[in-house]
């Protein structure tokens, strides 16, 4: 199988919307920082200025730190942290996994520009052509462990 050479990068930093399914992203060519977050928020704020907000997010340590915390708190943006080492809680994760499949898993794009392309179609049909697949993925179903036997190994 044919594979790009080089080592560039894309980063997509995202948020769903639980509701509406509405995916609002940030990209950048160098690495996810506290920057990057507070972006999103800035982003998140126009997009929905009148709406409560509550952002799920892992540990990272770009999300939990002062600088997020503080324009969160100024934005009135209420940051719900997951518990370590749980990101099948976190419904953005089932969303990247769906992205990966459909647009990365075994392509080959000859050109930085069309793998960038090729990303960038995939997260903008979300809502549109793989509305029907969105709408399975995203949802509150999570697998609880009430009445199981845990063994510890």
């Amino acid at each position: 199988m044919k594979s790009p050479s080089g080592r560039k990068r894309w980063n997509v930093l995202g948020a769903v919307d639980f509701e509406t399914k509405q995916l609002v992203t940030v990209t950048n060519e160098t690495y996810i920082t506290s920057t990057t977050v507070c972006e999103l928020l800035r982003v998140l704020t126009t997009q929905h200025p009148d709406k409560p907000i509550t952002l799920v997010l892992d540990n990272a340590r770009y999300q939990k730190c002062k600088l997020v915390q503080e324009l969160a708190d100024k934005l009135h943006i209420e940051l719900l942290y997951l518990p370590a080492y749980s990101p099948n809680l976190n419904l953005i994760e089932r969303l990247w996994k769906y992205v990966k499949k459909r647009c990365l898993n075994g392509k080959y794009y000859e050109t930085f520009a069309e793998f960038q392309a090729g990303i960038q179609d995939c997260l903008n049909r979300i809502n549109t052509d793989y509305h029907d697949d969105v709408e399975t993925l995203l949802t509150r179903k999570f697998q609880l462990f009430d009445k199981q036997t845990f063994l510890a190994a």
